[in-house]
């Protein structure tokens, strides 16, 4: 017999503006992992979908991506989907995000060797060297700040730019460019300001990826002329069955690795000073133990979760937690829900800077789990090793605020008052 999700929870689950509000989302979410943990949902206005609320069946979703095909975004209502179509965002570019086999691996084996982690350590002296600048800059501004507009946002965004050979001084527009790419669906982050609705989202959308494919193709040609040691390099002179990758395939890697590349770890950093801002013991804790800096680098990916969902689709009928998936249908990985699921984590909704088994899934899971994983945590190991013995005291002054989306996001302002020592 199939589990049915009720109305209510299934929309508040794939809900954009729930996300906004993790308590609504939480409190919903809690609910389904109980009494529907993987369950269908039929409501008006959107495909049949399945949510996937526990940590183990993510996992085995994403594990297989024969039968569960990749899907780019959050769940999308027949409405988006249209306008989507009618944008042309898939005429635009392709992402290796979305690919399948034998796309997927094929174009993911292009920069594989580059992100892994002999390689990644090549850079370790310059993150380092920026970790420090972002938190001495972070320092000057003391005693209050915007952590994510003031620091947040620039640091891994300026990692993302010098992997990329991005000269230093775009990195306004490459932030402006971001941020209206993820928050198309957010009144305060969207393109021109304009009033979001299903159809000027994936407009302002449009507009974004087609400034950004302009500014690539730019840096593209250039690197076909002289290479460099930099990944633009790599995806600009790129053989895939013997012939150049498509325009269309080189402008989806690029705004993949500029944009989820940086969003992403600004994400989880934020999470990290949000909770500590909310818990002065475990701070202290944590100054008193740094040898758990790497501990609270997947805690923070795990408590924040700045994925937020991944759809698949069913190639075949398949069996999941006791339920049959029909050919076809739309799942939804609920990455915030699996990071909860209180029979993989001890004490799910506490951050704890020493929590020792996190099998979360907040860099994703199986095939497509996400490619720069050991920059990432290198990132945020600088900066947070850098930041925190430096720390005398950090809390709120305020509510911070998350982004309307469901797909990639995380805080967007986050005002706190500090001192340093």
């Amino acid at each position: 017999m199939t589990l049915q999700l009720p109305d209510h929870l299934a929309l508040t689950a794939i809900d954009p503006k729930a996300h906004e509000d993790w308590h609504r989302l939480h409190t919903a979410l809690t609910e389904i992992r109980a009494d529907y943990p993987f369950a269908r949902a039929e409501v008006e206005g959107y495909p049949p979908f399945w949510i996937t609320s526990k940590l183990e069946d993510i996992q085995a979703i994403a594990r297989d991506n024969t039968v569960f095909k990749s899907g780019m975004s959050g769940m999308l209502s027949h409405d988006q989907i249209a306008f989507e179509k009618e944008a042309g965002i898939a005429d635009l570019f392709r992402s290796v995000v979305a690919m399948n086999e034998p796309d997927h691996r094929k174009y993911r084996t292009l920069t594989q060797a580059w992100f892994q982690l002999k390689n990644v350590r090549r850079l370790e002296s310059d993150i380092n060297r920026l970790a420090h600048e972002w938190v001495d800059n972070m320092a000057g501004l003391a005693p209050t700040c915007d952590f994510i507009k003031d620091i947040g946002a620039h640091y891994p965004l300026f990692v993302i730019m010098s992997i990329l050979g991005v000269p230093d001084e775009d990195e306004p527009m490459m932030l402006r460019l971001t941020q209206e790419y993820f928050g198309n669906n957010d009144d305060e982050l969207v393109r021109d300001a304009i009033e979001v609705t299903p159809q000027s989202a994936f407009e302002a959308q449009r507009q974004v990826i087609m400034e950004t494919n302009d500014y690539f193709a730019k840096i593209s040609a250039a690197r076909r002329v002289n290479p460099t040691d930099d990944v633009a390099s790599v995806i600009a002179n790129a053989i895939i069955d013997g012939e150049p990758i498509s325009d269309l395939d080189a402008m989806g890697y690029y705004i993949t690795i500029a944009f989820a590349g940086h969003d992403t770890t600004t994400s989880s950093i934020a999470g990290a000073l949000w909770a500590l801002a909310e818990d002065p013991e475990q701070l202290s804790y944590l100054q008193a133990n740094l040898d758990l800096i790497p501990n609270v680098v997947e805690e923070a990916v795990r408590w924040t979760s700045p994925i937020h969902q991944f759809t698949r689709v069913a190639a075949e009928d398949a069996q999941i937690a006791g339920q049959h998936v029909r050919k076809g249908d739309c799942v939804v990985l609920s990455f915030p829900s699996g990071n909860r699921d209180e029979t993989a984590f001890d004490e799910p909704f506490r951050f704890k800077v020493d929590r020792k088994e996190n099998p979360h899934v907040g860099f994703g899971f199986g095939p497509h789990m996400c490619l720069g994983i050991h920059l990432a945590r290198m990132e945020m190991a600088a900066f947070l090793g850098t930041l925190i013995p430096r720390l005398k005291s950090i809390e709120l002054t305020g509510k911070p605020k998350r982004m309307t989306t469901n797909f990639v996001g995380g805080p967007k302002t986050l005002p706190i008052h500090f001192e340093f020592k």
